[in-house]
C-alpha cells in the first residue's frame, strides 16, 4: 500500500496512530503521543484530517481524561439501544408501567428461573 499509494498509506497511519493513542493506559506517554498525532494531522495535506485536526484540539482535555479514567460512554449507548428496542417491542403494551417493568428487568442482573425449570447449580 505504500508504494501504491502514499496518501492512503498516510492516512492508515494516522487513523492507526489515534487508535492505538487511545487504547493507552499512561497519561503521561497518551500526552506525548497525542501531541504528536495533533502536530502530524495539523501538518498533513490531508482534508479530513485537519477537520479532525480541529475537533481533537478543542476536546484534548476531554480526550485525556476519558484515557486517564479508561472510561467510555459505549456502555450507556448499549443500555440506551437496549431501552429503545424495548419500546418499539412495548408497542402494544397497555400502560406504561408495564414497558418499564420490561426495561429495569433487561437492563438489570437480574436472573429469574422460569416455572418448572431447575436452576443451574454452580
Amino acid at each position: 500500500m505504500a508504494k501504491n499509494n502514499n496518501r492512503l498509506y498516510r492516512t492508515y497511519c494516522m487513523k492507526e496512530m489515534l487508535r492505538l493513542l487511545l487504547k493507552m493506559k499512561d497519561i503521561n506517554e497518551a500526552e506525548v503521543e497525542l501531541k504528536q498525532w495533533l502536530w502530524r494531522a495539523s501538518h498533513s495535506r490531508i482534508d479530513a484530517f485537519k477537520k479532525l485536526y480541529q475537533k481533537v484540539k478543542r476536546h484534548k482535555e476531554h480526550i485525556l481524561n476519558a484515557i486517564r479514567l479508561g472510561m467510555s460512554n459505549a456502555r450507556i449507548e448499549a443500555i440506551n439501544n437496549k431501552i429503545k428496542l424495548i419500546i418499539r417491542k412495548a408497542y402494544g403494551f397497555r400502560n406504561i408501567q408495564n414497558m418499564l417493568d420490561m426495561v429495569y428487568l433487561v437492563c438489570s442482573d437480574l436472573r429469574l428461573t422460569l416455572p418448572n425449570r431447575k436452576s443451574k447449580a454452580t
